[in-house]
């Protein structure tokens, strides 16, 4: 794209001119006089006199004395990233507003300029088909629109680029001009146009709809908006943009509606200007609420200045990281896609067999069936809903009268849409859970609506099955994609919400972390907004989840053992036996469950899942405890006695909740006390993060790519621990480690796109990540929700009474079969071999 700003300024009567494109540094090869492009515009500003500012969701840059040495310029950019404001915040659109103070002696003539190509990259780019459209909306709000026809069938989008006129500030437009200037005014007439002038034809706005473009031409347009800047004197011009595409179509044939259309219609045209209009008309009100948010912790001293805008900025994934944000309502399917022809089919209960056993790389996959050996049959659309307490066996699949089910969100207080984003723009899997139980911080404390909806989904999600067949990279195992009780790995990738589980490297239904680590989420988001109607309704899901994990328990001493193989959210690092890591989730989970089941009146559970937390918790400790930290596992492998940096998960969500701590507090700060000194001040003295794996002897733990990784949310997370348990010294310099690698000057310039970690010597992985968003789990331990912070302080599970009859079954637990009520799917899957 070309989202180019430029200025002209104009003085004594037009003797002192001055323009350039207002985009400072080093512009190799530009300015070719000879060339029809934008290479033969001026490009005058060095940027020595320029800086560049960003507390997302706000920018700022200052040109001081560049081109004109008597006009100092800034643009402040605002986006409506407001929280708890869920219909502003939806919107796609951004308003740069332009200062300009005249210190000179004599008046000045100056026009801006915006200049946007009709393009989105990719296949589209130039196959033409492209049209431009100029138009004058209420309120001066004029500009223009480009439509751009998609490739591939997808929808199409228009961008609307405009400026508001004033009294002070007069708007023309050029609808369009090319790079070429064989069909159109090229970009260097353009250019010439404005450097004479300083504005365009008025007759411009009359000129309609453009040719559309022909194959390999791009059409770009250009708002113009000019004024008189008074000696010593100020003046502010407004421009934005907007894109509206109402509709977002997945790969396998679902549409949905965007959350904004459900407040502009799906109309791209009138949507678009409206978008537009709004933003310049509302941006000094967006700007009030972003200030009266942000202003309290900017200001809070005790901070540190490098935490603060660290923390605004590591939110700009939750709109760059492929967001897909609906209206809530149930799809339209196209009739290519697999849900639309089974939904019509005949017979709908089996497919044909398949030819090739070939597997797709992980980012490719997202299993159609398509990849199992000859004479395996694979079912069209599985999801099996739980009714009443029993969860039907499934055959080969949904008769053919059956709809395709949608994870609708019940019973919300308000329907704010269903919400998706990526793990990172290089694993493109939607929502994954293992990732957003770190993420997670952020879209409670500023969006809970969102946040209750994504735990909604995923608590549909544990109750239902889809029983085609996958193939699972590490092992060349095959299994069913979605086992009933389990959590699933990510809501998928081509067909979200109905084609779950994406991840194909390993079979996470026998992960040990992504059940325990529902059951905290959902327990410190119930706690946090005390949403009871909430916490019912997740409640089976809840109690279906726990039980699951029962199989993983095989010599039933209450606590889950790992399977020698990397079955959690560190997929390349092998754990055996118990581990603090899943062992500490798993603790974690049953305390909040028992608490949970004690606040819903759910007796039974509450004493059932504290009987097992007693048991578990005295297991735990004599296995992994050894004096100043809890063990990588219990097992006999040369890094089983490693430092974890991640050792103590369970407890931060204990304390992030308002639950008791897990273990005795000078076991809980021995151990992060142990973490601070070695997988912290041991890596570059602290300025690198938490390394993930570390040896008692002080070297990192070198078993895996993952255990010498520095994981960026992670080393958040335990800076937020830390803080949680009074070490906030420890703590701000543990994440401080994350900033001077990533953020500062001196860093690895990974600003705006922090990946997933890096090792020692600064090799990333995983650009633009979800789990970074963790440093608002720091601002959580910093500022709990009120529902926490004035919760009476009492330790609930002194409350949960146990039976004498109770205690004596502590030690048949995971062997008998506790009977299902009608919230719980059975447990006809639980196997116990003691």
């Amino acid at each position: 794209n070309i989202m180019l700003f430029q200025i002209f300024v104009s003085r004594d009567s037009g003797n002192k001119k001055y323009s350039s494109v207002l985009a400072p540094g080093h512009h190799e090869g530009l300015k070719k006089r000879s060339d029809s492009g934008i290479s033969s515009w001026d490009w005058n500003l060095s940027g020595q006199h320029s800086t560049y500012h960003a507390l997302f969701p706000r920018a700022w840059t200052i040109y001081d004395g560049e081109p004109d040495p008597d006009l100092k310029i800034s643009c402040r950019q605002i986006s409506p990233f407001i929280p708890h404001d869920y219909k502003d915040s939806s919107l796609p659109a951004s308003v740069f507003v332009y200062t300009l103070v005249n210190t000179g002696r004599d008046r000045a003539k100056v026009s801006l300029l915006m200049t946007w190509a009709n393009s989105i990259g990719g296949f589209s780019h130039h196959s033409g088909g492209h049209f431009n459209e100029p138009f004058i909306g209420d309120d001066g709000v004029s500009g223009v629109l480009l439509h751009h026809k998609t490739a591939k069938d997808n929808p199409p989008v228009t961008f609307s680029i405009a400026a508001c006129e004033t009294q002070n500030v007069s708007v023309t437009v050029l609808p369009v001009f090319g790079l070429s200037g064989e069909n159109h005014v090229s970009a260097k007439e353009m250019w010439d146009t404005m450097s004479k002038d300083g504005h365009f034809s008025r007759e411009n706005f009359d000129a309609g709809c453009s040719m559309p473009s022909s194959s390999g031409e791009t059409l770009c347009a250009a708002v113009s908006a000019s004024t008189w800047v008074e000696p010593h004197g100020r003046c502010t011009v407004a421009f934005a943009l907007a894109w509206s595409s109402p509709k977002v179509k997945f790969q396998k044939g679902c549409t949905y509606n965007r959350r904004y259309t459900e407040f502009y219609g799906t109309s791209e045209r009138s949507s678009s200007i409206n978008l537009v209009h709004d933003a310049l008309t509302k941006y000094r009100l967006w700007e009030e609420e972003i200030e009266k948010w942000q202003d309290p912790i900017l200001k809070d001293e005790k901070l540190p200045e490098w935490y603060k805008f660290t923390l605004f900025n590591e939110l700009y994934f939750l709109v760059a990281g492929g967001t897909v944000w609906t209206d809530g309502q149930p799809p339209a399917f196209s009739e290519t896609s697999p849900a639309y022809q089974h939904k019509h089919s005949k017979k709908g209960t089996k497919s044909e067999s398949v030819k090739d056993n070939h597997v797709k790389p992980a980012a490719e996959q997202v299993n159609d069936g398509d990849d199992l050996p000859n004479g395996e049959e694979r079912s069209v659309s599985m999801y099996a809903a739980v009714h009443g307490s029993q969860m039907p066996e499934q055959t080969s699949g949904l008769r053919s009268q059956e709809p395709i089910p949608y994870l609708l969100s019940k019973d919300g207080p308000e329907n704010v849409g269903k919400f998706l984003y990526l793990e990172g723009v290089e694993y493109i899997m939607w929502n994954t859970y293992d990732v957003h139980f770190y993420a997670s911080f952020a879209l409670l404390d500023l969006f809970p609506k969102i946040e209750l909806s994504i735990q909604r989904d995923f608590a549909d999600a544990v109750l239902y099955e889809d029983r085609r067949r996958v193939k699972f990279l590490a092992d060349g195992t095959s299994g069913i994609r979605k086992v009933k009780g389990a959590v699933p790995h990510d809501l998928g990738t081509h067909d979200p919400w109905h084609e779950m589980n994406a991840y194909n490297i390993h079979d996470t239904s026998k992960w040990k972390d992504l059940n325990p680590k529902f059951v905290l989420q959902v327990y410190r988001d119930f706690a946090a907004t005390g949403d009871m109607t909430f916490g019912r309704d997740v409640w089976p899901a809840v109690c279906a989840a726990m039980d699951y994990m029962d199989q993983f328990d095989r010599d039933c001493d209450g606590l889950i053992e790992n399977d020698g193989f990397p079955d959690q959210t560190y997929d390349a690092w092998t754990v055996h036996g118990i581990s603090a890591y899943c062992g500490g989730l798993w603790l974690a989970a049953l305390q909040a469950a028992a608490t949970m089941a004690h606040r819903l009146g759910d007796r039974p559970y509450a004493e059932k899942y504290k009987l097992k937390f007693m048991k578990a918790k005295a297991v735990y400790e004599a296995k992994l405890w050894n004096g100043s930290y809890f063990n990588y596992d219990s097992g006999t492998s040369s890094n089983s006695r490693s430092i974890q940096a991640d050792q103590l998960a369970g407890q931060w969500y204990a304390a992030s909740s308002g639950l008791p701590p897990i273990f005795d507090e000078h076991k809980i700060r021995s151990a992060l006390q142990k973490i601070f000194e070695f997988n912290v001040m041991k890596v570059k003295g602290g300025r690198m993060g938490a390394v993930n794996g570390m040896t008692p002897k002080g070297k990192v733990d070198e078993t895996c790519m993952q255990s010498r990784e520095i994981w960026t949310g992670v080393t958040y997370g335990v800076a937020a621990n830390m803080l949680l348990h009074g070490m906030e010294h420890q703590g701000f310099i543990t994440a401080e480690g994350i900033f001077l690698a990533g953020w500062s000057e001196d860093g690895y310039g990974y600003w705006f796109q922090t990946p997933e970690g890096w090792t020692t010597d600064g090799h990333y992985r995983s650009l633009v990540y979800m789990r970074p968003l963790a440093i608002w789990a720091m601002q959580w331990a910093l500022s709990p929700p009120k529902a926490i912070l004035e919760a009476p302080k009492v330790n609930l599970m002194d409350r949960i009474h146990i039976s004498p009859q109770a205690v004596r079954a502590v030690g048949e637990i995971g062997v008998r079969k506790i009977a299902p009520d009608n919230r719980c799917i059975p447990s006809s899957t639980f196997q116990c071999e003691c």
